[in-house]
């Protein structure tokens, strides 16, 4: 018997989205089997999103006018809600959806920004970001729900909930059962909105010059979720983040297809210093990075000036294990791959620090383990009040 078509969900983005919140959405949902088309509001695939990272869409909002979706879930960030609420063709799309009881959803900014614009929350509960509550219309029943679902539509905070808000809808669309199971690899916190920590052995002050300088390598295949993650939290922190392509172009395809532009190749990134080098995961990604002659010297070269580095889930087990940059040290890493470390004791843990490395597990503790960072680097408070913005606790 013939499988099903695959449930079609559009993803609308622009300059200014909030990328944790696009990237999540898709990451989750495709991880479900769903066919996401991730659509630009501006008249160029190439969007900048917050924070300067940069996606490529898969189309424009205008070519989608006259396709029919399970699901259109909308971003927020600012200025790209307000530039989604304008974009007439996107209106049209989602007024269409909620007139044939189809299932819509937004996030942060986009509730109050675009949905409640477009009279399209009259009578529910919605929930948005904590700073644009008073902007959800007096139509509205307003919650301070980190999801909240209300008949055919689905709201939420923030970055820090995106993953929970993703999750929703996986169940909305295919049930309980399928979003357990895209929940269980992701290794997901037990207990959303609670405080983070870290476990940290042999503790030593991260110290850095003015602005720490810091190294995210991307390639295709690297986990798309960690990658934009980890580098997100760290421009919201005021580092000084440098996205380097290890492939032979700016444009990398990741895990689940999303498609990011790095800010210069890895040839130039390496006649640079840096503070710090954080490698996202991926399996595709990190046998990337492994063989990579010239990223394997420059990680030689931070571990021997006793520089900071760190790794997650597939990248500890793949990389740092087998260029000798784990020795003597603990780690973990993606739950199927602790195999791999020749130390597997801390393995359990969610975010390890030792010395002037950390590591962490996957998807679901990399907004901790870019947040364990920021607190090694500027403070435990620091830590708490981006947190905090994020809606992550």
């Amino acid at each position: 018997m013939a499988s099903p078509p695959p449930k079609k969900v559009l993803v609308p983005i622009a300059n200014g989205t909030e990328p944790i919140e696009v990237v999540n959405t898709i990451g989750f949902l495709r991880r479900a089997g769903a066919d996401v088309t991730v659509a630009s509001a501006e008249k160029d695939l190439h969007v900048e999103a917050c924070w300067g990272i940069k996606i490529v869409a898969d189309a424009l909002v205008s070519d989608c006018t006259d396709s029919s979706f399970d699901l259109i879930s909308l971003p927020g960030g600012m200025p790209g809600s307000a530039t989604l609420r304008d974009c007439g063709a996107l209106e049209s799309i989602v007024k269409k959806q909620a007139e044939k009881g189809g299932l819509y959803a937004a996030i942060c900014a986009a509730p109050a920004v675009a949905l409640g614009s477009w009279g399209l929350l009259k009578g529910l509960k919605a929930t948005c970001h904590p700073s644009f509550m008073e902007k959800l219309p007096s139509e509205a029943i307003k919650v301070e729900s980190r999801v909240q679902v209300d008949g055919r539509v689905v709201t939420s905070r923030g970055p820090g909930t995106s993953m929970e808000f993703s999750l929703a809808l996986v169940e909305q669309l295919y049930g309980k059962e399928k979003a357990d199971k895209v929940a269980g690899p992701m290794v997901m916190r037990p207990h959303h909105g609670a405080e983070f920590s870290m476990t940290e052995l042999n503790s030593i002050e991260w110290k850095f010059t003015n602005t720490p300088q810091i190294l995210v390598p991307i390639a295709n295949g690297s986990d798309d979720m960690e990658a934009v993650m980890i580098i997100d939290i760290l421009c919201r922190a005021k580092a000084n983040v440098i996205v380097a392509s290890v492939e032979d172009k700016l444009e990398i395809v990741g895990s689940r297809n999303v498609k990011l532009v790095a800010d210069m190749l890895l040839d130039e990134a390496v006649k640079l210093q840096y503070d710090l080098i954080v490698l996202p995961g991926g399996p595709g990604g990190a046998q990337a990075f492994s063989t990579s002659e010239k990223l394997v010297d420059l990680l030689k070269k931070q571990a021997k000036s006793k520089k900071l580095y760190g790794a997650i889930c597939a990248s500890p087990a793949m990389v740092l294990e087998p260029h000798g940059l784990l020795k003597g040290k603990k780690a973990t890493a993606y739950p199927t791959m602790c195999n791999k470390l020749s130390d597997p004791s801390e393995c359990e843990n969610r975010v390890v620090v030792d010395g002037n490395w950390i590591t962490s597990r996957g998807p679901g503790t990399c907004e901790e383990f870019a947040l364990a960072i920021v607190e090694k680097l500027f403070g435990r408070q620091n830590a708490l009040n981006l947190a905090k913005t994020l809606v992550f606790i």
